[in-house]
């Protein structure tokens, strides 16, 4: 058989073209690489008080530096998904994470705010095209029998990448220089980039061509609703800009949803939600990061602002939220290969919406830090039985051709679910208290957190509707006879 051959059969299969590497490479590879892109999600909050007093800005600047990347990256997850798809998944996944590790050393070198706000978009641009291959790499490098563990472990690494980003950002930003929350990322990927060309292997989507209408609708869509998002709680929420972003991002999804329903090869072919497994695990996907993403915003705030904790103190003291998942992940995995995936992901929300409902009833002015623990541990249970299931269900929800961009739409969500649950919990926030006292924040953080459990209990009910191990082994034997499958999770 010819390489070209070889290479078109692949892309009809979604499978490997080549061995390579085993799966414990793909393990460290894929999970270096999102641990990267997860960390930075939240690593400069803690850093931009140095920022400001090194290179200057106003606030509006600041939070630029935030949202650059969380734009950038929200908006272009389907799209870099639809080109490792097309041209190649370990391709674009060495170009996204040399992108990546490339703007992170421009983004320590900037000379101001402007150089460091548009580094920050680029490096969002590079982890929007890594970070939805991770997941699909690792699925083609590991056996089915034991994608839950690895699954675990993924999950476990990305987790806590998303939940620490304060602690390290504040701990670099008070001990070194805040350079180095950027620095930090240029070892990683250049130790990691010819691992990844030597070791993973090369796999395709359906060879389909790119989807240019649906990739211009979906990425405009999203790029109105995210700004919408993350600017509302700085420019008002009656800003024009804002208003125009969230109702023409509406619109735009809208028209993408409508196009993807009709066309002959959508980028993100709508009768994939027909599934309730893929259904249901992006709702809830959705709705955990909203609870998650909003409270942890605020918590490390309140921990910093009104227990005056430093942030390293702070961090640590959130460790047994943030750093559960890499004791409970793995664990996680183990029980869905063996009891499917439904129950552990509702149990872990569950778990994780009971600690933000009993942080919200023991926060005060004066807190001691035992009171909190409980439910800090809870949290991180929840967490952490979340995450590794979560992968596995969007992963066996479709045809392996179809793996990157269901990773790339799931990610998307999530980080649409992220900016919505900061912006809506922020605005709950400003509305009920606010930063002129102790009590005032406490005031406003207990209403949030109510908020925050209140989503993240609704994500268990949306897990709930996933079919289990039967409705899967169903799904299984229909996939077999019918021409165009949609595969069910278990």
């Amino acid at each position: 058989m010819s390489q070209e051959t070889a290479q078109r059969t692949a892309q009809q299969t979604g499978r490997k073209t080549a061995p390579r590497g085993g799966a414990a490479w793909a393990l460290v590879i894929t999970g270096v690489a999102g641990f990267m892109a997860s960390l930075d999600n939240l690593v400069v909050t803690t850093a931009l008080p140095s920022i400001r007093k090194d290179l200057g800005g106003a606030l509006d600047d600041l939070e630029w530096t935030v949202s650059a990347y969380t734009l950038t990256f929200a908006v272009l997850l389907m799209f870099g998904a639809a080109l490792g798809d097309r041209f190649g998944r370990r391709r674009l996944f060495l170009v996204g994470l040399t992108v990546f590790t490339g703007a992170s050393a421009a983004a320590a070198l900037a000379p101001g705010i402007d150089a460091l706000i548009a580094a920050r978009a680029v490096q969002g641009v590079g982890a929007a095209i890594m970070m939805p291959l991770t997941l699909t790499l690792l699925t083609a490098a590991v056996p089915e029998a034991r994608r839950g563990m690895a699954y675990g472990i993924w999950g476990a690494v990305n987790g806590l990448a998303v939940a620490s980003g304060p602690l390290i950002g504040g701990s670099l930003t008070e001990h070194v220089s805040w350079h180095w929350i950027f620095w930090l990322n240029v070892p990683l990927g250049v130790a990691v980039l010819p691992f990844a060309r030597l070791r993973l292997a090369e796999s395709y989507g359906t060879g389909a061509p790119l989807d240019i209408p649906g990739t211009l609708l979906a990425s405009g869509g999203l790029f109105g609703i995210v700004y919408g998002l993350v600017r509302g709680p700085a420019d008002g929420w009656t800003s024009p800009l804002v208003l125009t972003g969230l109702f023409a991002g509406t619109a735009l999804l809208a028209g993408f949803v409508l196009y993807g329903s009709r066309a002959g090869n959508p980028m993100l072919p709508m009768r994939l939600f027909r599934s309730r497994a893929f259904s249901g695990i992006n709702a809830a996907s959705l709705l955990m990061f909203l609870g998650m993403f909003g409270s942890i915003f605020l918590l490390s705030q309140y921990m910093q602002g009104v227990l005056g904790y430093s942030p390293t103190e702070a961090g640590l003291r959130m460790l047994p939220w943030t750093g559960m998942p890499m004791i409970v992940a793995p664990v996680a995995g183990i029980l869905s290969d063996r009891i499917g995936g439904r129950p552990v992901v509702a149990a872990g929300l569950f778990f994780q919406a009971a600690g933000l409902g009993y942080l919200a009833a023991v926060v005060t002015a004066h807190a001691s830090y035992g009171s909190q623990l409980p439910g800090l541990v809870i949290s991180g249970i929840g967490m952490g039985l979340y995450f590794a299931p979560a992968a596995n269900l969007v992963m066996s929800a479709v045809r392996p051709q179809e793996q990157g961009i269901a990773s790339g739409a799931n990610n998307a969500l999530r980080e649409v679910g992220g900016a919505l649950g900061v912006a809506v919990m922020s605005s709950i926030f400003s509305a009920q208290g606010g930063y002129a006292g102790a009590q005032d924040f406490v005031d406003g953080l207990r209403p949030a957190l109510v908020t925050g459990s209140a989503a993240v209990a609704l994500a268990g009910v949306a897990a709930l509707l996933i079919p289990g191990r039967r409705g899967a082994a169903r799904t299984a034997a229909e996939k077999e006879s019918a021409p165009e499958p949609v595969a069910v999770g278990s």
